[in-house]
């Protein structure tokens, strides 16, 4: 019983957004893109506009989610490391940054600042995350960008594949909000289980689900917005 009920609600909450609509999209959006060629990989962003909903009372919600292939594989990372983390970042194409280059920063807030700025995620080593606070201070905290703890366990590509992978869907102060679901090389299969993944995700984290979507958009960094919904 439940069961059935699960899956037609399921059904009832992808119905919302025919699979037909969405590659529409996919389609507009890489076509505007091709004709007017970029010195760069335009990022393909989904834009959310949210109804009936109260960031000051109801509760804001922060979820991530891993989508099928990476939407943005120039995200800059920068790897606080260890010896071997560093010589790692080497071999992945990251930056890096060991314990005695933070110390330069001198708690500077300032380079702290630009420091954050510059990158899009941070990783570091376990034995370099421990120092972070009396290192830098809660700069990296305060710009929501506090490393991503790696340990000599798994494969640092993979950790970094892992990041470059995730889309986080967080609730400020408005009622708008955009995460990056592909990029104009990709496939339009490839965008297309990318943004139903997204805003599946994006549904589930509200309150009353399709209720509370007011307009969803989608638009490459340079091109005009498609309306899904």
């Amino acid at each position: 019983e439940n069961e059935t009920h699960a899956l037609v609600k399921e059904q009832y909450k992808m119905s919302k957004l025919p699979s037909d609509t969405i590659r529409d999209g996919i389609s507009f959006v890489l076509e505007k893109a091709k004709a007017k060629p970029r010195k760069f990989t335009e990022t393909i962003e989904l834009q959310i506009g949210l109804k009936n909903y109260d960031p000051q009372k109801d509760k804001r919600f922060n979820g991530t989610v891993s989508l099928p292939t990476i939407p943005r594989p120039k995200l800059k990372l920068c790897m606080l490391g260890d010896a071997k983390h560093c010589e790692e970042a080497v071999g992945v194409g990251i930056d890096h940054m060991d314990v005695e280059a933070l110390k330069k920063l001198n708690k500077n807030k300032k380079l702290i600042k630009k420091l954050a700025k510059k990158y899009n995620h941070f990783l570091a080593s376990e034995s370099v995350i421990k120092q972070i606070p009396r290192l830098l201070g809660p700069g990296l905290n305060k710009a929501g960008k506090f490393p991503t703890l790696c340990t000599h366990n798994e494969a640092l590509e993979n950790k970094v594949n892992a990041i470059r992978s995730q889309v986080k869907f967080q609730l400020k102060k408005v009622l708008c909000l955009a995460v990056a679901v592909g990029n104009v090389e990709q496939t339009e299969k490839e965008i297309f289980v990318n943004t139903q993944t997204s805003i599946n995700f994006l549904v589930s984290l509200l309150k009353k689900n399709w209720q509370n979507v007011k307009s969803l958009n989608l638009k490459s960094t340079m091109g005009p917005p498609f309306r899904l919904f």
